[in-house]
């Protein structure tokens, strides 16, 4: 069974910066497209950024557009989410997911098309 280590969440004031890291715990996830997730209170999960298997394909949510950059590493079998120009309405838990299929060259962006969740790591952003 593989899991997802997310790292790098925290709290930080509005304006600035922090970087979420995801790390399998099996060396099974170059071919597959990987995904971040947020759910806020209240809120339904809601998709924030994808990114293939192979990491040509890369898709944003409307609302980080601009602000917030997905990546991958394959060599140290990593994702990661670089948010800058944190605004308090980005404060949620972030989850990492990778998707049901393996296929290098295809990108996801809803819930339901990732089968492996991670634990989720909290974002807060204050003014």
């Amino acid at each position: 069974q593989v899991q997802l280590d997310e790292s790098g969440g925290g709290s930080v004031q509005a304006g600035g910066s922090l970087r979420l890291s995801c790390t399998p715990s099996k060396r099974t996830f170059i071919t597959y497209a990987m995904g971040w997730f947020r759910q806020a209170p209240g809120k339904e999960r809601e998709f924030v950024a994808g990114i293939s298997g192979g990491g040509q394909l890369i898709e944003y949510g409307n609302s980080v557009k601009g602000r917030f950059t997905i990546s991958r590493d394959n060599a140290k079998n990593t994702v990661y989410l670089e948010m800058n120009s944190l605004k308090v309405e980005d404060t949620a838990i972030y989850y990492c997911a990778r998707s049901r299929l393996n296929t290098v060259a295809s990108l996801y962006t809803e819930a339901q098309q990732y089968d492996v969740w991670g634990q989720g790591t909290q974002v807060t952003v204050s003014t």
